[in-house]
């Protein structure tokens, strides 16, 4: 679950990681009077979405007079704001963030992410604050400091000095920045995050630390331990299709490619993606039905594919260890009654009574229901009905 830039803020108070006084607004004028309750003559008015980038596609902008705040906040409300994470289509502004100005000697990067290698935690910093991490990590990725931080032993000074020598910072700034990165870790850890961003952690000209921005995602599963992080929750963040395929406790995540891909257990799924690109095709979306599969939830993740207008064929590849196959070849069947399924479905049914199944799927003598022998097979098969070959 992702949240937006205030209420990460939010939790950075309680915490002590100092950030600029800010107030959400939902209108124009809301904003004006925000404005004028920070106090001061320079205020950032900042669109409020889940994705980075906000700046370039237009959603911050600096204001120097209370109705510069009003004229910026009309503008940015009600757009749709396209960036490189939000993809073509953009998302809507519903919101933004009144945030006093501040004085910024030196930008720089600071964030905590989980290394599945390392398995644990890992600080990273750079001097690139401002810029997209990715585009460090490409061009010149010897200026992020990484820094990986064992559970067992918790955040400590030595692992403060590393990023503060690695960042360069002078000696009166290194116990501030320690501090700062002290404080984000326990903000991680305390409270299941998966991600942590600030770009850019802003020096300034005393020699403070601010987080001048805020990302967090975190773990959807842990949210059952923080009832106030999951009340931060906006549904109108979310994709719609995604949000209904977690009522049906399917795992589905869009993608731009034009095969469907529906795969029980999520490392099968991420295997098969891989297969269809090997064999030049693009998988149009992560779908994992699940260890219990049944009609009713491969006919839920057929409507929930075929709502991709792209999509010109779908993979069914099914490891049956629980469950047996010839259900769910009686299941896909079955679903193929109740949904309309107008491109090719190449299915792939392997484990528990396999053979029954695909003498089952073969007897149906549906013209749009293939079977393949294996994964390699199944994969070729989608990438060529894909092609209307």
């Amino acid at each position: 679950m992702n949240i937006h830039e205030y209420q990460a803020k939010q939790i950075f108070a309680k915490y002590g990681v100092p950030t600029p006084r800010g107030i959400i607004a939902n209108t124009p004028s809301q904003a004006m009077t925000n404005a004028q309750e920070l106090g001061g003559n320079v205020w950032v008015v900042k669109a409020q979405i889940h994705a980075g980038g906000r700046g370039l596609g237009g959603g911050v902008k600096l204001a120097r007079s209370l109705d510069e705040v009003k004229t910026l906040a009309s503008e940015i409300l009600g757009m749709t704001l396209i960036t490189h994470q939000t993809g073509p289509e953009g998302k809507l502004v519903q919101k933004v963030y009144i945030e006093e100005g501040a004085d910024i000697k030196d930008e720089l990067y600071l964030g905590v992410v989980l290394d599945r290698a390392k398995e644990m935690p890992v600080i990273m910093a750079s001097t690139e604050g401002g810029m997209a991490i990715e585009d460090v990590a490409h061009n010149t990725p010897e200026k992020i400091i990484k820094v990986a931080v064992d559970p067992a032993i918790g955040f400590q000074g030595y692992h403060g000095r590393e990023l503060a020598f690695g960042l360069g910072l002078a000696k009166e700034e290194q116990g501030k920045f320690i501090k700062f990165a002290a404080a984000l870790y326990k903000v991680y850890m305390e409270n299941d995050a998966e991600m942590i961003e600030i770009n850019p952690l802003i020096k300034t000209g005393s020699g403070d630390f601010l987080a001048l921005d805020g990302k967090m995602g975190f773990d959807d599963s842990a949210l059952g331990r923080h009832p106030d992080i999951e009340d931060m929750r906006d549904i109108s963040e979310e994709d719609a299709d995604e949000r209904e395929a977690s009522r049906y406790g399917l795992s589905y995540i869009s993608l731009d490619g034009e095969i469907g891909c529906m795969v029980n257990g999520a490392g099968l799924a991420m295997g098969t993606m891989d297969t269809i690109n090997y064999m030049g095709g693009t998988p149009a979306n992560f779908l994992d039905v699940g260890g219990s599969a049944n009609a009713e939830t491969v006919a839920k993740g057929f409507q929930i594919i075929l709502k991709n207008p792209n999509v010109k064929a779908i993979f069914v590849n099914i490891f049956g260890g629980i469950v047996r196959c010839d259900r769910i070849a009686n299941g896909i069947l079955e679903a193929t009654k109740l949904v309309d399924v107008h491109v090719p479905v190449i299915v792939r049914l392997d484990g528990t009574n396999a053979p029954e199944a695909a003498e089952i799927l073969k007897n149906a003598n549906i013209a749009n229901v293939i079977v393949a022998s294996d994964l390699a097979d199944g994969a070729a098969k989608a990438v060529r009905a894909a092609k209307g070959e």
